[in-house]
């Protein structure tokens, strides 16, 4: 078979098209393609092709989407840049805060730190405080003992007294200053609590008659009368007898006739005085430093 005639030009062209670059082969056949499709419009539109003017529109458009592209590329670039700098901005805000946070954080952890150590210390003076209460209440119970305003139990002596049968209440019977006689010669002969029909004797209780009758801490009281002393059963009793008061009661009971027991019990419970007698109508606790009111004369 008989090979086809090489043609110069042909040749020429092919190796032309084959050294050319890609990117120049693309455009230039791309505007090649534009040229032949605008030139083919026109010959149907009854005109006849111009290279010149072809070349000049394909031209223009090529300028135009050129200028287009760069146009878009530029506007990009710009909108890049742009969202470059709110990111890093952003990013910077970002970072303040954490920061901010961060410090916030740890002044939080160092007022949780000091708000600890208070309450420790706090807890440690309320130890303190509370052992201090208790060491107050105990002195506030024991004077309340002494003074009859806290109840008490213990061991102590029961005495029992009545008038005569037949005795003459007006000279007779037991009064007042004879229960009082027999108190203060409980309290010479070692009674740590006294109490006469249930009324507990304090530092403010009053034993008086009221007609016939006779009234402790104001209460009226009957016979027999029924006088509670807590103390020492072993020497209480004989005590009692050996003081002066006592003895003189005792004389008393048997010019008159009253009756007179004593018993030794192994259990007293006493109550406490009315709570009224502790209030104070006049007397008040005197400043520190300050002097007594002078009299009047």
């Amino acid at each position: 078979m008989t090979a086809a005639p090489e043609v110069p030009g042909q040749t020429d062209a092919v190796t032309a098209r084959t050294r050319t670059p890609l990117l120049t082969l693309i455009s230039a056949e791309a505007l090649e393609r534009d040229y032949q499709m605008v030139a083919l419009r026109r010959v149907q539109q009854g005109g006849s092709p111009s290279r010149r003017g072809g070349w000049l529109s394909g031209g223009l458009g090529v300028i135009t989407i050129v200028a287009v592209f760069g146009f878009l590329v530029t506007l990009a670039a710009v909108q890049t840049s742009r969202n470059a700098d709110v990111t890093d901005a952003s990013r910077a805000t970002l970072i303040d805060r954490i920061d901010a946070r961060r410090a916030a954080v740890r002044s939080q952890q160092r007022a949780i730190s000091d708000l600890r150590d208070d309450n420790t210390k706090a807890e440690a003076d309320l130890i303190e405080l509370n052992g201090q209460v208790n060491d107050v209440e105990g002195d506030a119970t024991d004077l309340g003992a002494v003074t009859g305003f806290t109840p008490v139990v213990g061991e102590g002596i029961r005495i029992q007294l009545d008038n005569a049968p037949y005795a003459d209440p007006d000279t007779e019977h037991i009064r007042d200053s004879d229960l009082a006689m027999l108190v203060n010669a409980l309290w010479t002969a070692g009674a740590e609590a006294i109490a006469i029909n249930g009324q507990r004797i304090s530092s403010r209780t009053a034993i008086r008659n009221s007609g016939t009758a006779i009234e402790v801490n104001s209460i009226g009281i009957a016979p027999p009368y029924v006088v509670q002393a807590i103390g020492n059963v072993n020497t209480l009793s004989s005590r009692v007898v050996e003081s002066g008061s006592g003895a003189s009661f005792g004389v008393l009971a048997g010019d008159y006739g009253w009756s007179y027991d004593v018993d030794n019990v192994a259990e007293l419970r006493l109550p406490a005085a009315p709570a009224r007698l502790r209030q104070l109508r006049s007397a008040e606790q005197a400043s520190q430093g300050g002097r007594a009111p002078e009299g009047d004369g």
